[in-house]
């Protein structure tokens, strides 16, 4: 199998569906992390983002950043009352303004913590519940405290990047450390990190020969054809107008779910700067997107990359 992991301002439910109409080959899509659900009808929880009318709760799995146990379980009953047949629980996100408040990856420095809150919200739902964590936050022997709590507790899955959240996205995926957790870990185990292009699937697919669920990140943010290139789906032509066609699909819709308001840039930016690495010059790309805040600008250089810019013929 393979899934989508969440990137926030950029994931979003306009990015899950467009993305279903123009790629094949992603099998589930987690959403951006949803938090501060203090009532049953929190504004946090965004109809678009969450509500069945944007988002098919048989691929779709919402995502929670909390450390509240009764936050958890208000989101969990929420969703199963939607229709979800999962939740995730956020243990993952590295940056500083989380992690320094023991949320996402700083939860891996608290494994007793941990431990009450999610007994306590498994005693109450009964919605399925994955995480999504890293090896640690200071140091990836931290993972080993948990070893215990993700055998003993009725996870779903659990998602690993085996990163520490100090070093956010620098150096390599340490394969290794992922693979000595596999005997040790008795519930289905996801690999998240580093799938970038098919080359690297296939060096995981020979390390980690057990692992048969993937889940994809930045590579897919830069290539949007990865995943059917990792199932080796017959290439489709003119790819490059794939491409366009796929950047102003999500430019068209985020556009009209705004009201028109040149405020999509911001998120529309975000993506560029991923995927302007698939294009022969991404210098270039970005100088031309970087700097616009206007929608007729936007639009223009938009047409001109697709222009002027080839994409890789090997990506």
């Amino acid at each position: 199998m393979l899934s989508l992991a969440p990137f926030q301002g950029i994931t979003d439910a306009v990015f899950r569906n467009v993305y279903q109409r123009h790629f094949k080959g992603i099998d589930r899509f987690y959403t951006p992390f949803f938090t501060g659900i203090q009532k049953d009808n929190s504004k946090n929880l965004r109809e678009e983002e969450i509500g069945i009318k944007y988002n098919d709760v048989n691929i779709t799995v919402p995502q929670i950043l909390s450390t509240d146990a009764e936050e958890i379980t208000r989101f969990a009953k929420f969703c199963k009352s939607l229709g979800y047949k999962e939740i995730n629980l956020n243990m993952g996100c590295p940056f500083p303004r989380v992690a320094n408040k023991v949320r996402g990856c700083g939860l891996m420095t608290q494994p007793e913590k941990v431990r009450a809150i999610l007994t306590k919200v498994f005693d109450e739902t009964d919605i399925a519940l994955s995480i999504k964590c890293r090896l640690g936050y200071y140091k990836a022997e931290e993972i080993y405290d948990f070893i215990d709590i993700f055998n003993t507790l009725p996870f779903s899955e659990i998602i690993i990047h085996p990163r520490i959240g100090k070093q956010l996205y620098s150096g390599n995926a340490d394969i290794n450390a992922f693979k000595q957790l596999i005997p040790l870990i008795n519930k289905n185990i996801v690999y998240n990190g580093d799938i970038n292009d098919v080359v690297f699937f296939e060096r995981l697919k020979t390390e980690i020969p057990e692992t048969k669920d993937f889940m994809l990140g930045r590579g897919l943010l830069t290539n949007p054809f990865l995943a059917e290139k990792i199932r080796n789906l017959p290439p489709a032509p003119h790819e490059k107008q794939r491409l366009h066609d796929f950047m102003y699909d999500i430019y068209l819709e985020r556009l009209r779910h705004a009201g028109g308001s040149p405020k999509v840039l911001g998120r529309m930016k975000e993506l560029w700067s991923y995927t302007m690495n698939i294009f022969d010059n991404p210098i270039n790309v970005w100088r031309k997107i970087k700097k616009i805040n206007d929608l007729n600008e936007y639009e223009t250089a938009v047409e001109e990359i697709f222009r002027d810019i080839e994409i890789k013929t090997s990506f």
